[in-house]
């Protein structure tokens, strides 16, 4: 299958509060085969025995690799089976002026060269703020991925991204190859969403996917829902496979 799907579990949280073993089984009935996680450190040995009893994979997970639970963060992507750490997003406050950019893009560095002796690789994942802020009259997004290694890629969030007021196929294009996941999610736009199933808002998805047809991972995530959770989901899953 090209570009395979997976679920950010930040999307169904309380149930991975509440019954994570039930959430996971009911996410792999309605077919997804992936997970992206968001905490692997608190048990990723029972994490990874969950997902193997389930035959699902982890294609990765968002992590805090850019602070002082790197270490710890990629000693457990060993264990739960994922070679793949994205860091969640830096916060809008960093993002004001070149040099705060170049730091970021030097932090992301330097986390790449520690992960790569553990078989492990690193992306950024982007919210709004770094696409509205600019640099040289473009997004300061572009000016990261231009400032970070080969080794360090993208994980697009296309949902945030819109909302940021971009042409995300056109982005997608400009980045080429250095977007190897994409956030795929769906709804009004707008900062506060809510969100709705991918295929049912106003984001152009079938545009988006098309201007990026090598990426290894389309992940779905809803911040939040304006329907029932698991019917979106389910919505999302067909969309997107069918």
């Amino acid at each position: 299958m090209r570009n395979p799907l997976s679920i950010q579990l930040y999307t169904v949280r309380d149930g991975v509060d509440a019954d994570l073993p039930g959430t996971l089984a009911r996410l792999a009935a309605i077919g997804y085969g992936a997970v992206e996680p968001y905490d692997i450190t608190t048990d990723p040995h029972g994490l990874r025995a969950l997902v193997d009893d389930l035959k699902l994979v982890v294609s990765s997970t968002h992590a805090p690799v850019l602070t002082d639970k790197r270490d710890d963060i990629l000693a457990a992507a060993g264990i739960v089976g994922t070679d793949t750490v994205i860091a969640p997003g830096i916060t809008a406050e960093h993002w004001t002026s070149p040099e705060d950019v170049r730091s970021i893009a030097d932090r992301l560095n330097e986390a790449a060269r520690a992960a790569a002796d553990h078989g492990v690789r690193i992306g950024y994942h982007n919210h709004f703020w770094e696409l509205e802020y600019t640099i040289g009259g473009r997004p300061a997004l572009e000016s990261l991925a231009d400032w970070t290694d080969p080794a360090v890629f993208l994980e697009i969030d296309v949902y945030w991204a819109a909302t940021a007021g971009v042409d995300v196929p056109e982005l997608l294009t400009r980045l080429g190859d250095k977007v190897r996941y994409l956030h795929v999610k769906d709804g009004p736009a707008t900062r506060t969403g809510p969100w709705t199933a991918v295929g049912a808002g106003v984001v152009p998805i079938p545009e988006i996917l098309a201007a990026a047809p090598d990426v290894e991972w389309h992940v779905v995530e809803l911040d939040e829902c304006a329907t029932d959770l698991y019917e979106a989901l389910a919505e999302s899953h067909a969309y997107l496979t069918h």
